[in-house]
This record gives structure tokens, sequence and C-alpha cells, in this order.
């Protein structure tokens, strides 16, 4: 063995440099977005309010028992975003339920962008009769109304944060699908599946091995824009009357304010703020995402 044998980095070595080459270039190809950067900062510091709700504000703003002010107070020094129909501090809501919402967007687009990759990469991989009846099952999914088969789902289960992240994770995944196959057909044709192929590699090996690594990137991108449409349909199912009555979320105060008469009794500080915090996130994914998107495939030429 020689000395420069006997030096040069082991293959786990080498796979983790280029790791940490290809996410250093990603950093730096992501920075030039500067709506990208714009909205993860958003998304950080929502991120941080939600981690150290339970230090800044407490479980105890969603008791009704013990709540601290009169019913639908307008805004004050004491309450700055005024206070619900129970005397609720809303700006203490707001904190406490970005928790909920942004755990039910998140849950949501990642059940809805794995039922998506999966029937993606095996339609595009086994093609014949397996693929024409997924995709046949695929383009059911995406004629219906994504919001008609959520509502229609959380309806007939029980209502709770599992249902909720069901019903919007089962209907959301049809676009995802469409694009991993059409992506997975595109690899496929590479020469180097073909030598994989004669040299005995299997379904499996071929899959996760050269497959699953090419649509990664496009898996990542179409997660970031799911997610603000995961939040906005959570918060559509609460505002319904269809989300877990025993959390507090965005749309479940939207919901409560509705009940309350907000709307007829011009009490608008019991419907801005929830409202605000759900386009300012459902944006900054947006913005996340399509800086990703653009990052990962510069040919589609996203404005920076």
């Amino acid at each position: 063995m020689t000395a420069e044998t006997a030096t040069s980095p082991g293959p786990r070595a080498l796979a983790r440099q280029r790791r940490r080459a290809s996410a250093a270039r990603f950093w730096r190809q992501y920075r030039t977005h500067r709506a990208g950067l714009l909205g993860l900062a958003a998304l950080v510091l929502f991120a941080l309010v939600a981690l150290t709700a339970p230090l800044t504000v407490g479980a105890d703003v969603q008791s009704v028992t013990e709540a601290p002010g009169k019913p639908l107070e307008s805004p004050s020094a004491r309450f700055p975003l005024g206070t619900d129909q129970f005397g609720r501090s809303l700006l203490g809501l707001v904190i406490w339920g970005s928790r909920v919402s942004l755990l039910v967007g998140l849950l949501a687009a990642v059940l809805s962008v794995a039922i998506g990759a999966l029937i993606g990469v095996t339609a595009g991989h086994f093609r014949g009769w397996y693929a024409t009846v997924m995709m046949r099952v695929t383009d059911w999914f995406l004629v219906m109304p994504t919001l008609v088969l959520a509502i229609a789902l959380a309806t007939v289960m029980s209502r709770s944060l599992g249902t909720v992240i069901l019903a919007i994770g089962v209907t959301t995944w049809p676009t995802t699908a469409r694009l991993v196959r059409a992506q997975t057909l595109a690899v496929e044709s590479r020469p180097y599946i073909e030598r994989a192929r004669a040299l005995g590699g299997g379904h499996w090996h071929i899959m996760t091995r050269h497959v699953l690594p090419n649509v990664m990137p496009l898996v990542l991108a179409q997660t970031t824009l799911i997610i603000s449409s995961a939040i906005l349909a959570e918060a559509t199912l609460a505002f319904l009357g269809l989300g877990d009555p025993t959390v507090v979320s965005w749309g479940g105060l939207l919901q409560d304010a509705r009940e309350a008469g907000a709307v007829s009794s011009g009490d608008w500080w019991y419907l801005v703020p929830p409202g605000i915090a759900i386009a300012v996130v459902a944006l900054a994914f947006t913005l996340c995402g399509r800086a990703v998107e653009s990052v990962l495939n510069p040919r589609l030429g996203v404005s920076r």
C-alpha cells in the first residue's frame, strides 16, 4: 500500500465532503434570492415564537375560567391586541396558536409529499398496468376539489389534529405525484440506469440508489410550496368548525371571532391578528419554496 493510498480519505469521508460542498453551494446560491431570504427570516421568527410560547405566554393563556380581561376589550397597553369573547389576551392566543398551525401545516405537507413521491416514483419505474391505474387515480384526485374532499374526510372522522393532518395530506398529493413521475421517467431514460440493470440491479436498488436521489431536490422544493397550502387548508377547516375544539389555532381564532359576531360588531382586533399571521406565514413559505425551486432547477427562471 502506497503512502498516497494510506492517506487518501475513504468513501464515507468523500461522501461527507461532497454533501458539505453541496450544502455550501446551495446556501451561496440561495443567498442571492432576496425574497427567499426575507421569507426565511420570517419563518425563523415564527418558529422561535412558537418554540418559546410555553415560556413567554404559557398554557394558561387558553384558560377560559381564568381570563385576565373583560370580553372583547379593544387593544390597550395591557392587551396590545385586545381580548377575545372570554377576556383572554389575543396576543397570547396568537402566539400559542402558532404552535398548532405550524405543526399541522408541516406534518400535513410531509404526509402529502410522501404519498405523492411514493406513487410518482413507483408509477414512473414500473410502468404498465400499475402506472395506468395509479395515474388514473391521480387524475381523479386532481379534478376533484381538494377542499371539498378534505371537508368530507374531516366531517366523517373524529375532530382532532390527526384528522385534520390526514384530511389535508391525503387530498393534496396528486400534483407531487405527477411531477415526481415525470422526473422519474426522465431519470430512468439515462444510460447509467441501463448499466445498473445490466449489472443485476433490482427494482429496489434502482429506485432507492439512482432514482430517489435525483428526484429529492424536486420533492424538497415541492414540500416548501405545499406547506403554505396546508396551513391555509388547516385554517379553513378550523374556520368551518372542523378542527380540534380543544386546541387554539389561528383558524380556530377566526372561527371564534365569527361565532362572537366580531364582523358585524366591528371588533376588528379579533379578526385581523390571526388573519395576518396566516397570510404572512403562507407568503413566507411560498417565497422560500420559489427560491429553493430556482436554486435546484435554475432553468425555471424564477425571479429573485
